[in-house]
């Protein structure tokens, strides 16, 4: 029987970039059974030695830095003008919950009782599957892969398709860290694989990064099993621009949050509320800023928009920005500003829809694409109630100078994280996690911890007589 390969299509030229095996269910299974084995003498370690792995691993990774960027951009298409700022985030992120790991883990000790010792200690769970998407392949996947190694739990790492070199990097700076045997382990499996393996008694937990589709895909597997599922599915991240808010800030940072990565965060700005009584300024200098950005392939340095990660994902945009058109929304943009900007290629130009509504894809359903809408609102209250209209909820952003009112607005935001004055950020103090449709569970901060382990009572009687 021949073996089945995953083949990378680029974004760049729609070249075959790389192509690699899948794994065989003999091979799956070999690697669950060295994730059992290097897990099961890993949990003893102490703290300090699963630290001293992690930031070896992490400085193996980073000493990659030069041959990551243009992968990355071969492979998901990030200008490499911006692949360094993913090496960085992944050493912060990684340092920090190394740096966390001994307090988040910590017996507590839930007081005094005569005659008793009482704790409780966190446990690891075992064998750990994520599914990382390609979007941002590292930081998506060490989000997972420090905190659990330093919990004292084995990974398996199964990337995205559309960027399996990623995942074969971790293996490759673990294997340089000196880890043992099995701890960690990257393989390439198909869907049907990846299933059967999630369904596995051997898999004690799953982290996965993707579509609500592919959400509901992994806790059907799970179906039958008791284990933690970890999901970070879709977004459609709002943003409202008060009247006393520093708008040229806000726009600077707000077209970066809409158009970074060519739209394709998991917290970029997806839909925008300007107050009225700043809207025609807003609108004009956001659309002036827009302007200004360079569409081409992300391996020149002065490409500052870089192709979609494929033709069917810009073709979908397109779809969404002629949808809203043809419901009464204006496009204010000029594509033609844009040459490298063509239909049947990822190159997609950016955009700016106003005279939108809530009966809009483009202003309900994920777009993850250069394209934001923006309406103009006359309140906090109606910023508020179309903010939280939506399936979503994984981050909102609010423009002010008034914290007070910020803090106000904050708690009837529906959504994991709420920034003020700044987006599509994410701190590794604070956990990674949302809301309805967006999924459950958290990543990163001590929270983070908590879904990697779980919690074992100690109940010593000291006095017998």
């Amino acid at each position: 029987m021949s073996t089945q390969t995953l083949k990378v299509v680029s974004p760049v030229d729609g070249s075959i970039y790389a192509e690699l095996p899948l794994a065989s269910e003999k091979e799956i299974d070999t690697t669950l059974n060295n994730a059992r084995r290097a897990q099961a003498a890993w949990r003893h370690t102490s703290i300090a030695e699963r630290a001293a792995l992690a930031l070896r691993f992490t400085e193996s990774f980073v000493a990659m830095k030069d041959e990551v960027v243009p992968e990355l951009a071969w492979q998901m298409g990030r200008p490499i003008a911006f692949g360094g700022g993913e090496v960085r985030g992944f050493e912060e992120r990684a340092r920090y919950m190394v740096d966390i790991a001994g307090e988040s883990l910590a017996d507590i000790d839930v007081g005094p009782k005569e005659g008793f010792k009482r704790w409780i200690s966190r446990e690891p769970l075992g064998v750990i599957l994520a599914i990382a998407a390609w979007n941002y392949p590292y930081l998506i996947a060490v989000n997972v892969v420090v905190p659990a190694i330093m919990a004292g739990n084995a990974v398996i790492l199964k990337h995205s398709g559309q960027v399996p070199l990623c995942a074969d990097r971790f293996a490759t700076a673990f294997k340089q860290a000196g880890a043992p045997e099995g701890l960690f382990a990257s393989i390439h499996m198909s869907h049907e694989l990846t299933e059967k393996t999630i369904a596995d008694p051997r898999v004690d937990y799953v982290a996965f990064t993707g579509s609500v589709a592919g959400g509901h895909a992994v806790v059907k597997a799970a179906a039958g099993r008791f284990i933690g599922i970890g999901l970070e599915l879709g977004g459609k991240d709002p943003a409202y621009v008060r009247p006393d808010a520093n708008i040229p800030f806000a726009i600077e940072n707000l077209v970066d949050g809409a158009f970074f990565n060519s739209g394709q965060s998991c917290c970029g700005q997806e839909r925008l509320y300007v107050h009225a009584d700043v809207y025609d300024r807003f609108v004009e200098g956001f659309i002036d800023l827009a302007r200004t950005y360079k569409l081409g392939s992300p391996l020149d340095s002065a490409t500052t928009l870089g192709p979609m990660v494929r033709t069917s994902a810009a073709s979908f945009v397109r779809g969404q920005i002629e949808s809203a058109v043809r419901g009464g929304a204006r496009a204010l943009i000029d594509e033609k500003l844009f040459p490298a900007s063509k239909p049947g290629t990822p190159y997609l130009a950016p955009q700016v829809l106003v005279d939108v509504n809530h009966q809009m894809d483009v202003m309900r359903e994920e777009t993850f694409g250069p394209v934001i809408g923006i309406m103009k609102v006359s309140s906090d209250e109606e910023a508020i109630q179309l903010m939280n209209d939506s399936p979503y909820g994984l981050t909102a952003s609010l423009w002010t100078e008034d914290e007070e009112a910020a803090t106000a607005i904050d708690d009837k935001i529906e959504t994991g994280t709420v920034f003020m004055n700044r987006c599509d950020y994410l701190d590794p103090a604070l956990p990674w996690t949302g809301v309805k449709d967006t999924g459950r569970g958290a990543t990163l901060s001590r929270v983070g911890y908590e879904f990697l382990t779980r919690p074992k009572g100690h109940h010593q009687r000291i006095k017998t007589s």
